[in-house]
């Protein structure tokens, strides 16, 4: 009976050390896939088809939005009221560290919108991938008359053939979407000045010699009231596209950042930059005059976003493409 006992009890003490030896390592399992799953950056079960996103969700006419999924898309429009207020064509990013590959497009809100309600439409090659609602809020320009002297008047309102040459290869520059992505984060102010004498969107009417006026126009850029002879610097890493004297705008230097965006330099003194050159941030590319139509020394600073007028400070204060921003608001994590 005692033997019967002891049989027994070895017995117990067998399975119970076996017990504690599979707790243990099912412990030890556990603990390393918290590890692994908090290390992960990237879910491994997310559905992709259908998941987008536009930042800023509530932009101001002027702004630009950045579009991004991981479907794939050829553009994306801009809705108000139904009818197509914007369009821009959609470029890949390239996968970078544990950031995968995502397709984009950079719209913007045109300055002559009016606070409302609208939708951004995703478009691929067979049909609509998704509509994105946004709210477009308010926004006030300002206003101001520019007093022109004889040879200005001359200058704008003389036909020219060669200033028209000029005009019809800015837009050519300007509507082209490329497919190289030269930089991504915020810009940087192209001068060390905060004199502003012009803002983005105001709204100009020129007073001619006899009087006249002329009709509304609205600036494209902003104007840095700076002596001539200031180093200009490039807003961001881009490819020199146009670096050369225009009628218009005098010496003028324009750099390509992304698929469709392009920064503009105009009224420069002189140009260092060089045509098919990539620049750096913050690298001189020219210095400020008061060449072509200009009133006095500045430099003319504008952003032009599938040929539409953008506000610069826009991209000053946030990443023209935020990929990790867009990663988090995209994936949803499913372990």
């Amino acid at each position: 009976m005692r033997l019967q006992s002891l049989f027994c009890l070895k017995k117990w003490k067998k399975l119970i050390f076996s017990l504690l030896i599979v707790f243990i390592f099912a412990s030890c399992v556990g603990k390393a896939a918290v590890v692994s799953a908090e290390e992960r950056p990237v879910p491994v079960s997310v559905s992709i088809q259908e998941r987008y996103v536009a930042i800023p969700e509530s932009p101001r006419p002027g702004d630009p939005i950045t579009v991004a999924t991981y479907a794939t898309i050829r553009d994306v429009v801009l809705l108000v009221n139904g009818r197509q207020a914007a369009k821009a064509d959609a470029f890949l990013i390239p996968a970078e560290d544990y950031r995968p590959n995502l397709m984009a497009a950079i719209i913007t809100i045109p300055s002559t919108i009016e606070a409302s309600d609208a939708v951004i439409r995703l478009n691929g090659e067979r049909g609509i991938v998704g509509e994105i609602p946004i709210k477009i809020t308010q926004r006030e320009f300002r206003s101001e008359t520019l007093h022109l002297t004889p040879a200005l008047t001359t200058l704008t309102t003389e036909p020219n053939p060669q200033r028209t040459a000029e005009s019809h290869r800015l837009w050519q520059i300007l509507s082209t979407t490329g497919t190289e992505v030269y930089h991504t984060g915020p810009f940087l102010l192209p001068v060390t000045s905060t004199r502003r004498t012009s803002q983005f969107g105001t709204r100009r009417v020129s007073q001619y010699p006899d009087g006249s006026r002329s009709g509304v126009s609205i600036h494209a850029g902003i104007d840095f009231g700076i002596p001539t002879g200031t180093e200009v610097f490039a807003s961001g890493r881009g490819k020199v596209i146009l670096a050369r004297h225009r009628i218009i705008s005098g010496y003028s230097v324009i750099l390509e950042h992304a698929p469709g965006v392009y920064s503009i330099y105009y009224h420069l003194d002189s140009i260092i930059a060089v045509e098919d050159e990539i620049v750096e941030m913050g690298e001189v590319i020219g210095l400020s005059g008061s060449t072509g139509f200009s009133t006095g020394p500045h430099l003319h600073w504008e952003l032009r976003v599938s040929t539409e007028n953008t506000d610069p400070d826009a991209f000053v204060a946030r990443p023209v493409i935020d990929k990790d921003l867009i990663i988090s608001r995209i994936f949803k994590y499913e372990y």
